[in-house]
């Protein structure tokens, strides 16, 4: 490997470190300010289905939570499967993101019941775990299904979260959020041009 080519690889490296450590600590630090300064305040800026004013939910929920444990819940699949983005083009990242915030907030608040405020970053790890799962299907290449194979094998679990199962739990940013991931990989393996 020329010198060249390995500081490349560690430029890269960086600006992943940077982008997810990043938006990590963006979540931190508000969920700190939101539940010190705010006391829960800022929640209201999340998903309300059927209120225009909840529109906005679909830019700000993902970087709210109900507590600091619901926080840590969703940062350990959040880093560790937007990274698994990251490998193929860091790029990839912001636009599996976007897409994934779009599909889920949308589904939430076309479907999600009334009078509810839907906040966390889960419907983007679960569009995250779509894109990787059906990366694989879509891009049929060797590598891309191994991947795939693989955030099934340590990630698969998490699938039963698109069903509603449990109170409290927005199943539906969930689900959405996944068929989010589906698009944006449908989407992304499309030849570059």
């Amino acid at each position: 490997m020329s010198r060249d080519n390995a500081r490349g690889i560690i430029n890269e490296l960086k600006a992943q470190v940077l982008i997810l450590g990043g938006t990590v600590a963006l979540m931190w630090i508000m969920e700190f300010f939101d539940l010190i300064v705010f006391r829960g305040g800022l929640n209201y800026f999340g998903i309300v289905p059927g209120s225009a004013i909840g529109l906005r939910g679909i830019l700000f929920a993902p970087f709210l939570h109900g507590d600091f444990v619901h926080l840590a819940a969703n940062t350990i699949p959040f880093v560790t499967l937007g990274w698994l983005i990251m490998l193929r083009e860091t790029s990839d990242f912001f636009i599996v993101t976007a897409i994934s915030m779009l599909v889920s907030g949308l589904g939430v608040w076309l479907f999600a019941p009334p009078n509810s405020i839907h906040i966390g970053a889960s419907g983007v790890v679960f569009g995250y775990l779509g894109y990787l799962l059906f990366r694989g299907y879509f891009q049929r290449s060797p590598g891309s299904i191994l991947l795939s194979l693989i955030v099934l094998l340590i990630y698969g679990g998490m699938i039963w979260g698109v069903l509603p199962n449990q109170m409290g739990i927005s199943w539906q940013g969930h689900l959405f959020g996944f068929v989010g991931g589906a698009i944006a990989a449908r989407l992304l393996s499309q030849p570059k041009r």
